[in-house]
């Protein structure tokens, strides 16, 4: 269905494609997003929904000295957060925290906490645990993967393992299972691998090509949601990994980027290069749990899966975040820098 949208907007000045929930700060909807300009000077803005959920006001406006290709909150201090960014011949990733009374600077600059610099590969983006404190990270570059012990407050990170991914493998991403501490999901152009932190070494793969964006699902385990660039959006469970469980139809051009709600496990948020951000409702049966409301779902009725479907932008959406403060409320960013926050609350009434 098309979804008639209510968004709330917010423009930053350049183009942008990193946007992030802050998991941490619990008193307020908020989120981080990174500008992408190859000539002026980027910027990284702190956003926060108003408290009649009406407007998006900018808390915090800080300089980032290159152009930002991935950016993650820390889900433990609202103040700390990463980025990888490219300074044009080359790509780093940093650690960084926002003053304590940024509120109250005339140009409040950002704490450069360490730099995460034992990569030779281009670095293609930075894992925080998913959720609660703990002093591990990791960050993927082309070829490796590092796991790396960071401590804020004496401002330094250390390597604790690598891996590399092999020679055939071009990894672009990936995810940390948030069930399972010591596994972590990496994605090539060809294939998903599944990795073991304690040994560093390969426990399983999903051969699939063309993986853009990884999520598994926060209240389900064993399961993880693919976006595939022609293919769309496949759910898959681990145990059982040679074919997905299912297949949503994704978007008209490249499905980019897939999250999973953090709360309800049936919802799926997907972003496309056809400038549209599209709600999914994954069949009851990719449930364990045999519930009531599968026994609605009647085998000759075929349901459509997709909610509502979000086109109020002009370029491609290629970020996209839930907010666990509030799980019915997204943000999505589209390259020319729009930020749009959407409900859903009255889709999930209906159902």
């Amino acid at each position: 269905m098309q979804g008639a949208s209510s968004g709330i907007g917010y423009g930053l000045k350049y183009q942008a494609r990193c946007i992030s929930d802050v998991k941490a700060d619990t008193d307020h909807t908020s989120f981080l997003t990174g500008t992408l300009s190859l000539k002026e000077e980027n910027e990284v803005h702190l956003i926060r929904l108003s408290s009649g959920g009406n407007e998006l006001i900018c808390e915090g406006l800080f300089s980032h000295p290159n152009e930002i290709w991935d950016l993650a909150s820390c889900p433990f201090d609202q103040r700390i957060f990463s980025t990888v960014y490219s300074t044009g011949e080359a790509y780093g990733a940093a650690i960084w925290q926002i003053p304590e009374l940024y509120g109250e600077l005339n140009s409040p600059q950002l704490e450069r906490i360490t730099s995460l610099d034992a990569h030779v590969g281009k670095i293609k983006g930075v894992l925080w645990w998913p959720s609660g404190r703990n002093d591990k990270l990791i960050s993927i570059d082309e070829e490796t993967l590092f796991l790396w012990s960071l401590d804020c407050s004496k401002k330094v990170a250390q390597v604790q393992s690598q891996e590399s991914a092999g020679m055939l493998h071009n990894l672009s991403g990936g995810a940390w299972d948030p069930h399972d501490m010591n596994a972590v999901a990496a994605i090539s152009e060809s294939t998903t691998q599944f990795w073991d932190l304690r040994t560093m070494k390969k426990t399983n793969s999903i051969e699939r090509a063309h993986i853009r964006n990884i999520d598994y699902n926060p209240k389900k385990k064993h399961i993880l949601v693919t976006a595939e660039d022609e293919s769309g959006i496949h759910i898959w469970d681990l145990r059982k990994p040679k074919v997905p469980i299912q297949e949503l139809p994704g978007h008209a051009h490249w499905t980019w980027a897939v999250k999973c709600n953090p709360e309800q496990d049936r919802l799926i948020l997907s972003a496309g290069t056809d400038s549209t951000v599209n709600l999914w409702l994954a069949s009851s049966s990719t449930s364990d749990e045999f519930t009531t409301e599968s026994l609605l779902d009647s085998p000759t009725r075929r349901i459509d899966p997709l909610l509502s479907s979000y086109s109020d932008y002009e370029d491609s959406v290629y970020g996209i975040a839930w907010s666990s403060r509030e799980p019915w409320i997204f943000a999505s960013l589209s390259y020319d820098g729009r930020v749009v926050v959407e409900t859903v609350k009255a889709l999930l009434s209906k159902k």
